[in-house]
């Protein structure tokens, strides 16, 4: 299997891993769940390069799990929002979360999202999200 050529795989996991499988991919979906939108505030929330930011973002958009809306003409500008297959994608998120606060903990930076479990939901990341409109 070709990394390039996950999609077409007769797999269910390796065509998952082609729209989610990079760390980058994980990072902005964990960014959507925390109400982030724009591509200048993903950019300064997880230091990445435009060029890696836009190409991202075109991937999730072009396999339905993000949706471009316009809020500005001139330039255009866009907000990206998670779609119904995006958000399917939360207790995923949510589980590999918890395996890493089981399997990864690391004593100087503690646990993300402390009240986890599998499939379920996260107090701290629902707390952020209702926060993260302020930012």
């Amino acid at each position: 299997m070709k990394w390039d050529t996950l999609e077409e795989e007769p797999c269910s996991l390796a065509r998952t891993v082609a729209v989610i499988g990079d760390r980058w991919s994980l990072l902005i979906l964990r960014e959507c769940f925390l109400r982030i939108r724009r591509f200048d505030d993903f950019q300064a929330s997880l230091g990445i390069t435009r060029h890696l930011l836009a190409d991202r973002l075109k991937k999730l958009v072009r396999f339905g799990v993000l949706r471009k809306i316009p809020y500005q003409e001139a330039p255009k500008r866009y907000e990206y929002i998670l779609t119904q297959k995006g958000l399917d994608l939360y207790p995923i998120i949510m589980s590999i979360v918890h395996w890493g606060n089981i399997h990864m903990v690391d004593a100087r930076a503690g646990r993300c999202c402390t009240n986890t479990r599998p499939a379920g939901r996260c107090s701290t990341l629902s707390w952020c999200a209702r926060n993260a409109a302020s930012r």
